[in-house]
């Protein structure tokens, strides 16, 4: 493996985006994007940021993504083999091999810190550290925070509009996609939404509709009841919870998450939303950079 993109073919015959840098080191990160459905731009910056601590960063778009190949979603058989969490644990087990991956250490971010965590409970003998960026270990209690923040930003007619809204499946109103967007802006992207455009919206709709519904701010699908509050603890490796002043996931959780992992430590971006790597850099990767620095030490815990 050398530094660049490479397209890997998967045993089912689809083909996956990746992307490694700094090949030469000793440490491999493997990191999985969120959405579902998303890509794996949050994560440009990391070869640069952690070059000099000796560590490979390897990204991959999910089957599905824009930069990866696509099902035919409207088979009902590829929905049924490809559109379920399985499929993407599953797919990260694959790409270790594929990648050549021994021990590493895993990141994930939002949905990607999601089928981390189930990674990390089903393959704990292949991994060696842990970063989850902006997930909890339960919907019920994002659900819950989701509408504090809702009761926070808007007036109880507004809301009411919102519910209304959703219950009819009228996702393209022009009010409601208008107080999405503000919602988007506070506490998704919050400082520099500009870094995460594109000339259109390219992530993959089927899978994020599938898993989450229309929009951060509802969930109707394929992932509300999912809970692993219950079997965090079985989790011992060097574990960095680290979540955004301002967003979407609940800090409370992730407090409780920090007491419940044996081995963990949370950190917290001010005033950085969902994707607080891209809107505070120097914190996050300040925080990364720690989290590492002591770990290889044999100074995270103390």
């Amino acid at each position: 493996m050398w530094d660049g993109t490479h397209i890997l073919q998967l045993d089912n015959g689809y083909h996956l985006w990746t992307h490694s840098e700094n090949t030469d080191a000793k440490e491999d990160l493997l990191c999985l994007h969120g959405g579902p459905g998303d890509n794996h731009e949050v994560y440009e910056r990391f070869g640069r940021e952690l070059k000099d601590l000796g560590i490979t960063v390897h990204c991959y778009d999910q089957l599905g993504s824009w930069y990866s190949d696509t099902p035919n979603w409207d088979d009902p058989q590829e929905r049924e083999k490809y559109l379920d969490m399985e499929y993407y644990i599953s797919e990260i087990e694959e790409v270790r091999k594929k990648l050549g991956l021994e021990k590493f250490y895993l990141a994930g971010h939002s949905w990607g810190g999601m089928i981390s965590m189930e990674y990390a409970l089903r393959y704990p003998e292949n991994i060696k550290g842990l970063v989850i960026i902006s997930m909890i270990d339960n919907i019920h209690d994002y659900v819950v925070h989701l509408q504090e923040i809702l009761n926070d930003e808007f007036k109880p007619y507004q809301i009411d509009y919102m519910r209304e809204t959703e219950r009819r499946g009228e996702f393209n109103d022009l009010a409601y996609r208008k107080y999405i967007d503000h919602m988007y802006k506070e506490y998704v992207n919050r400082k520099q939404p500009s870094l995460m455009s594109h000339q259109i919206d390219i992530q993959s709709k089927p899978v994020y509709n599938t898993f989450q519904g229309d929009n951060e701010f509802l969930v109707d699908g394929e992932l509300d009841g999912w809970d692993r509050s219950g079997d965090i603890h079985k989790i011992t490796v060097p574990t960095l919870l680290t979540f955004g002043g301002h967003e979407t996931m609940p800090l409370t959780t992730a407090e409780r998450m920090a007491k419940d992992i044996p081995n963990s430590r949370l950190v917290v971006t001010p005033n950085g939303g969902h994707n607080h790597m891209v809107d505070n850099p120097e914190v996050f990767f300040t925080n990364l950079r720690r989290y590492f620095q002591d770990v290889f030490n044999g100074k995270f815990g103390e």
